[in-house]
């Protein structure tokens, strides 16, 4: 058997690599140190591995390991994939150092232990005994970059048009239940810029709150129409929903409000039309506003999160539940599983830890499913890459 270093030290190391993934510049940090971390054990386990920076990001990269020869299309082989970054954290919630591994209370601490560096030790323990001429089918695993804020790690392999195999997991923590689909999830900023004037003549200026009221109006609905169009009963929460999360806007109580801005976010069902919903929401709130004297800015936070679903009775994701002794789901957070299934391949999110542990103070991934994880890998390695 290969020598690596055991699960903790390995899941020490990478939490020790700080990856945060933000919007912001100033808390956005580089992933290469995780990156070429699992490069260097993946290529103690025979993998050829192959790191490729993200376009205008030489700080960011993504990680391609392949164990057996790389196939040319989707006839064979198992991905396991997942992301090397982290949300951002605050130190003062934590009860010990994010970036230092803490063992207590039968769970690993650290940021990032549950979604998801504690999945990639979990991977390598699993492969580890593998060799590559005994393998029928290419064994492969993916880190990406990004995941947490633009996905600009997931759409780079799909431009890339690689890996390509014929089954991929997304080791998401899950609690080890196969997930088959997701919502997409898009974020949008609305900003009306009005005038400032003395509140005791209206005529002063251009009122933005009333604009953005014309706006949450329409908004508002929206939503109603979209509830009683769509529906999904594989989920929770069986209809699309839209939030109005953030409002703000004016300065005082005697001025005329010169500008507002609200921020929504979107979670779509599978089968529903990203672009031309986008583009419907867009045009209705122009039309909102078009009586009144103000500018507005309509801004996507990043890109839409696309909507997943593969089918609830494939093949992977029946070996997954019957292996986890769990029933097959719905997840209503986003995954780089739309990337994947656009290369052709058949697509389960599935892993340890749970999501309620994920992207809160004293994150943590309970060591019971650590094994129970690490043997289902095994068996589907061997399913898929070896039998």
């Amino acid at each position: 058997m290969k020598v690596i270093p055991d699960f903790s030290e390995m899941l020490s190391r990478l939490v020790g690599e700080p990856s945060i993934s933000s919007t912001s510049s100033e808390i956005d940090r580089s992933n290469l140190g995780v990156i070429e971390q699992l490069a260097t054990w993946l290529e103690d386990l025979g993998f050829d591995t192959e790191i490729m920076p993200l376009p205008g990001r030489p700080d960011k990269a993504n990680l391609i390991a392949t164990l057996g020869t790389p196939p040319q299309d989707n006839e064979g082989g198992l991905v396991l994939a997942g992301h090397t970054d982290t949300v951002p954290f605050d130190d003062s919630l934590w009860q010990s150092d994010p970036f230092r591994l803490k063992d207590a209370e039968d769970r690993f601490y650290g940021l990032g232990c549950c979604d998801m560096k504690g999945f990639f030790p979990v991977a390598l323990m699993a492969a580890r005994s593998l060799d590559a001429d005994t393998l029928t089918a290419p064994l492969t695993l993916i880190a990406t970059a990004d995941e947490e804020s633009s996905m600009a790690g997931g759409r780079q392999l799909l431009a890339s048009g690689r890996p390509r195999a014929k089954y991929a997991v997304i080791g998401e923590p899950t609690g080890m239940r196969p997930i088959f689909a997701h919502k997409g999830i898009s974020m949008m900023s609305i900003k009306i810029e009005g005038a400032s004037g003395h509140s005791s003549d209206p005529s002063l200026g251009a009122n933005a709150l009333d604009a953005m009221h014309e706006v949450i109006t329409a908004l508002i609905a929206l939503r109603t129409r979209l509830a009683q169009q769509y529906r999904d009963d594989a989920f929770e929460v069986s209809i699309p929903t839209m939030n109005l999360g953030c409002l703000h806007g004016g300065d005082n109580p005697n001025r005329i409000c010169g500008s507002a801005e609200l921020q929504i976010d979107l979670r779509l069902l599978p089968g529903m039309n990203s672009d031309s919903l986008h583009d419907e929401l867009e045009a209705l709130i122009h039309q909102a506003v078009a009586q009144h004297d103000v500018t507005l800015n309509l801004h996507k936070a990043y890109p839409p999160i696309l909507p997943f679903a593969s089918p609830a009775d494939g093949e992977l994701v029946t070996t997954l539940g019957q292996l986890s002794r769990q029933e097959p789901g719905t997840v209503a957070f986003g995954t780089e599983a739309h990337f994947l299934q656009s290369l052709g391949m058949e697509t389960v999110v599935w892993g340890p830890g749970h999501i309620d542990q994920a992207h809160q103070p004293n994150e943590y991934l309970h060591k019971g499913q650590i094994e129970p994880a690490i043997d289902t890998l095994k068996h589907i390695i061997h399913r898929y890459c070896v039998a």
